[in-house]
């Protein structure tokens, strides 16, 4: 009888152990990412410190995308996307003119984030389960949400996606858009000749000077080549839409203290429309009495300091490039060529996707 006493009080203390030692274990690996990056942090190592330290944020962008992103013959940058990057500097610095841009393409733009090239990827990418699980990034918000069309000659008497059948149709190397468009044509039993480029510049040369049929990309990116075309009569965007595309910024993964920095500076835009406060009226928007409006502004709290950016950063940001509708007014929308509705990029509340958390 003692012996069995003895082996069960020692089998007690066996499981009590276990569950100590499984304790510590448990919190030591819960911890370790949050205590890497609160180090890196403490040491100056963070990714907002080394961009604090150069002076500047580098985007990386596109160039031949007319409002989205567009490089003019003098060297200057235009378009959504190019904004959006002058809005980290904006919030960051206190300049819009604080962001370095660098062309990237559509297979070079993941290895720049990768290697450090580039600190955010500003530049009509979607996101997708794969690219945001395997390559060592991290989508922030979506700033502009698509869906993949095709561009097709009127003279090809083109009604529906199955008509496509034997015709030659462009896709830019390194996006989603060719199996996208492969997936609907065996879905729809037609077969085409897939014809990859390098750039949107190659295939809409190519397009144009007759080599191919037909050309699938962003809608958004469809309504903004064709604008710039030659004969634009002689063109038809198609009416079906292939996919969903989130566009969205990305930053490289292992940072949380970035992580957190870049998306609510995204979120901020938003917020700023919902609030309906402008560049035009920011100032006088400190004065309002709302606390929501005031905690937002910086006026009181401080959300600011518990990002690592200054309490007024908000009023930096929409001093530099106001809120996400001045942005996509003036590149997209009625103040543009382009004269893009708001749609699905509309604020939630008028029936669109875009949705800020709270500011509190």
């Amino acid at each position: 009888m003692r012996k069995m006493l003895k082996s069960k009080a020692i089998g007690t203390w066996l499981v009590i152990l276990l569950a100590f030692t499984f304790t510590l274990t448990g919190c030591t690996g819960n911890n370790s990412s949050n205590a890497k990056d609160s180090t890196n942090q403490q040491t100056g190592n963070s990714m907002l410190e080394k961009v604090k330290k150069r002076g500047k944020v580098i985007i990386g962008c596109d160039t031949v995308l007319p409002g989205f992103g567009f490089l003019d013959s003098s060297g200057n940058y235009s378009g959504f996307d190019i904004e959006v990057g002058r809005a980290f500097a904006a919030a960051i610095f206190g300049d819009p003119n604080a962001a370095e841009m660098k062309p990237v393409t559509g297979q070079t733009r993941f290895t720049a984030l990768q290697t450090g090239e580039i600190d955010i990827l500003s530049r009509a990418t979607t996101m997708t389960i794969t690219r945001d699980t395997t390559l060592g990034l991290k989508f922030i918000p979506t700033d502009f949400y698509d869906g993949q069309g095709v561009m097709v000659r009127k003279d090809k008497n083109v009604k529906s996606f199955k008509d496509l059948n034997g015709l030659r149709i462009g896709v830019e190397q390194g996006t989603t858009t060719e199996q996208n468009v492969s997936s609907k044509l065996t879905e729809v039993g037609a077969t085409a000749n897939i014809v990859v480029f390098e750039n949107q510049d190659a295939i809409v040369s190519a397009y144009e000077a007759g080599s191919i049929d037909a050309w699938t990309s962003d809608k958004s990116g469809l309504v903004s080549r064709l604008a710039s075309m030659k004969n634009p009569a002689e063109h038809a965007i198609m009416e079906e839409t292939l996919s969903k595309e989130p566009l969205t910024p990305v930053i490289k993964a292992g940072d949380d203290q970035w992580f957190n920095v870049t998306r609510w500076i995204v979120y901020a835009l938003i917020q700023a429309e919902e609030f309906g406060i402008t560049q035009e009226n920011v100032d006088s928007m400190l004065n309002s009495q709302d606390p929501a409006i005031r905690r937002f502004l910086g006026v009181e709290g401080d959300m600011g300091t518990k990002l690592g950016l200054d309490k007024d950063f908000v009023v930096k940001l929409i001093k530099g490039v106001g809120n996400y509708g001045e942005i996509y007014e003036r590149n997209l929308g009625q103040k543009s060529v382009f004269r893009l509705d708001r749609g699905l990029n509309a604020l939630w509340k008028n029936g669109g996707l875009m949705y800020s958390p709270p500011f509190n």
